[in-house]
């Protein structure tokens, strides 16, 4: 899917004409792709390499326009069982045009950011900001489920929370792969600043979106420590859980055992006391009781 849009006083807007400034590809065809390399002169596997969910962050130079590969975070899906990955995002820079190559529809054109803008580079870094943004706001999420899976983990005695925990901590490694990745692109733009078209503005920009992917990559860093770390303990709680529901389980079985003993001792098809007493059978259920609360109590006091 295509869509196009104009710069129309310092806004975006929604362009059905074909010669729009901006040309935003959705998970193109095969014949939208062979449209975008015969119209536009992109090279056909720096076009696959922005549809490859593996391929790594770069920047190509090209005669007529530049090429920069960059790994964005892809929407969660509450399918992937608390799994968060990551994908690439195509960004082809021309003097007077922009197109962007995305596998799902995750480029946002509104908000503040997008209120003012002039030229080509700039929407370009304020797309790189906006995709920065949404790896912290992920970050925030995985923190607060972190922490409400280490709570459940505290009673717990089933795998299900620890795998959960498993796969945000897989998640992590991908999100630190991926903005270590695009640290290297980042410097290398700022190399580019000329060729990029880059005024002081846009200079100072590419600066703050430096900083904010350095933060976001220590923040990231930090929860991978945290998970990893602790991860040991938790596996420890879960077991140790498991075993005092198993110490309580044969206290209960031994509880139960004795009364069994002494009711079957009754039972025997041979001459035993009490077998004329008419209250035999309260005599012997008192028994049985007895015997269970002494065996309790004896626990109770051997801890």
């Amino acid at each position: 899917m295509i869509r196009r849009y104009a710069l129309d006083e310092c806004r975006l807007a929604v362009c059905e004409d074909a010669e729009g400034e901006i040309i935003l590809c959705l998970d193109p065809d095969e014949a939208e792709k062979r449209m975008l390399i015969e119209r536009y002169a992109l090279d056909e596997h720096t076009l696959l390499s922005a549809l490859d969910p593996n391929e790594l962050s770069r920047i190509e130079t090209e005669p007529s326009h530049t090429a920069l590969i960059f790994k964005i975070p892809k929407n969660y899906d509450p399918k992937g069982e608390f799994e968060f990955h990551v994908t690439s995002l195509g960004l082809f820079l021309f003097e007077k045009k922009l197109i962007i190559v995305a596998s799902e529809d995750m480029i946002p054109f509104t908000g503040k950011a997008f209120a003012r803008v002039e030229r080509m580079p700039e929407i370009m870094l304020k797309i790189l900001n906006a995709s920065i943004s949404h790896f912290r706001a992920h970050l925030q999420v995985i923190d607060r489920v972190s922490e409400e899976l280490a709570d459940r983990i505290n009673t717990a005695m089933e795998n299900k929370y620890l795998l959960r925990l498993f796969a945000l901590e897989k998640s992590l490694v991908y999100y630190l792969n991926a903005m270590t990745s695009n640290s290297g692109v980042l410097e290398r733009m700022k190399q580019y600043a000329q060729r990029l078209g880059f005024h002081q503005d846009d200079r100072e920009l590419l600066d703050d979106i430096i900083i904010e992917n350095q933060q976001c990559f220590k923040q990231a860093k930090m929860h991978s420590n945290i998970l990893s770390s602790m991860m040991d303990a938790r596996v420890s709680i879960v077991n140790n859980n498991l075993s005092i529901l198993m110490k309580r389980l044969n206290i209960l079985t031994i509880s139960i055992m004795v009364p069994t003993l002494v009711v079957s001792i009754f039972s025997m098809n041979v001459a035993i006391p009490l077998q004329k007493n008419e209250f035999a059978f309260w005599i012997i259920l008192s028994l049985s009781f007895l015997s269970m609360a002494g065996v309790l109590l004896f626990w109770k006091f051997k801890k």
